[in-house]
């Protein structure tokens, strides 16, 4: 398949898309003259993904919680080399990252950009499962798990997403449970691994100053000396009902201080591509309005002694789920809650059409500084392409969002019926 060039004239961006022979998707974005070069290699699978169905026989597949972020643990581990210290020898920082819905695995450096790329490839694409390694990774795994168990943050977080959610997977911590990592054997990692990471449902994403046609040649001759077992196998989808799970939770932990992570569920969902990405700008600019440092609400709380600048908001969605967080510590959580439930029945004083436009200008400046950065754009590129949507686009759907979006937007989705507060307080 021949290279695609897909440009965007307003803001003199580019990016060029490659299929490799095994149909992977290659993407190169340019950055002329940037001594650093990023690359990140992503599967479309995370930890909300244990639940597939065979496109043969019907046959449904449940994979243990955790094994995704347990997958990537692995994929590290060689017999015959330190993946660590060879990045290091080449120059290069390797890192990897288990989300909700994706796996990646990236380096950044500054030399030999092409030697690291065809390592990422071999990190990536020869796992080394025995029993041995699988069951010594388990007492790895558990205390790390631990360690976010006894972090108020963490506990606050993922008490609410249990207050939000009744059947969605994303009320359950990405590493899984101490319980639930003990099924994961070599058996249902190899089983994982050949769902999960066929190329022709990854993408890898190249961001710097590089000889693109010369990585693509080398790419494509690496690629040949491994071989992929793709499974016709299609994610179950959840069934989530629209109300939340319950309306309060709270937890007493060792901390000086209550914090309290409030969430709204978002029911507008079932969205993809464009439509997506719309709805989290637009979402994202309400909580900008409503909530940033520069906001009258933010000053009221703020004055009032209820808050501190730890308060901040956001809104974060996929195609099957969505949810605006807004967090903070205080010592009367309470009060915030109430004064927030007050806010959803009378918005107008605070979503005015100058906040709106200075949120909006704030958020084309955000995203025109990140442009200045390759991990901004490697990572967000990678984030949107799993949303069917390309980066290069993104600030002429941001520019499109008007008033009326904000006001229709804020109708639909902040409702006090599907808001929960999680709370953290002192022993």
């Amino acid at each position: 398949m021949s290279m695609l060039l897909i440009k965007n004239e307003k803001i003199k961006e580019e990016v060029y898309q490659e299929v490799l022979n095994n149909g992977l998707k290659v993407y190169y974005y340019p950055k002329l003259g940037f001594t650093k070069k990023y690359a990140v290699f992503s599967t479309n699978h995370g930890s909300c993904d244990n639940e597939f169905r065979s496109l043969n026989n019907g046959e449904i597949i449940k994979l243990p919680d955790g094994i995704a972020h347990f997958l990537e643990h692995k994929l590290f581990e060689d017999p015959e080399r330190d993946f660590f210290e060879k990045f290091s020898d080449l120059g290069a920082d390797v890192n990897a990252f288990t989300s909700f819905n994706q796996t990646s695995y990236l380096f950044s450096t500054t030399e030999n950009f092409t030697e690291c790329l065809l390592e990422l490839v071999n990190l990536v694409m020869e796992p080394f499962f025995t029993h041995e390694n699988v069951e010594k990774e388990k007492g790895i795994i558990a205390q790390e798990i631990q360690m976010y168990q006894d972090s108020p943050n963490w506990k606050v977080f993922f008490n609410l997403l249990n207050a939000l959610y009744i059947n969605h997977p994303i009320k359950i911590d990405i590493a899984g449970t101490v319980d639930s990592i003990q099924m994961i054997n070599k058996e249902n990692l190899d089983l994982a691994y050949k769902l999960f990471y066929n190329p022709e449902s990854m993408v890898l994403v190249l961001v710097g100053d590089i000889d693109f046609k010369q990585v693509i040649n080398e790419l494509n001759s690496e690629f040949m000396k491994h071989s992929f077992a793709k499974l016709n196998y299609d994610k179950v989808k959840v069934i989530e009902p629209q109300e939340i799970n319950m309306a309060r939770i709270e937890e007493k932990m060792s901390t000086s201080y209550p914090i309290f992570n409030i969430g709204i569920k978002d029911i507008n969902v079932n969205l993809t591509g464009k439509e997506t990405v719309e709805k989290d700008l637009i979402t994202n600019i309400i909580l900008d309005m409503l909530f940033s440092r520069s906001s009258e609400f933010y000053q009221n709380l703020y004055t009032k002694g209820l808050i501190d600048d730890h308060f901040g908001a956001y809104y974060t969605g996929k195609t099957d789920y969505g949810h605006t967080i807004i967090y903070g510590i205080s010592e009367e959580p309470d009060s915030v809650y109430k004064m927030i439930i007050e806010l959803m029945k009378d918005p107008l004083k605070y979503l005015t059409l100058d906040s709106f436009e200075r949120a909006k200008k704030k958020q084309i400046g955000e995203f025109l500084m990140g442009l200045n950065s390759i991990e901004y754009i490697a990572n967000n590129f990678t984030d949107l392409y799993f949303q069917d949507f390309l980066l290069i686009d993104y600030l002429d759907l941001l520019e499109k969002i008007n008033f009326d979006n904000i006001i229709e937007r804020f109708k639909e989705n902040f409702v006090e019926e599907r808001t929960s507060i999680s709370l953290i307080l002192p022993e």
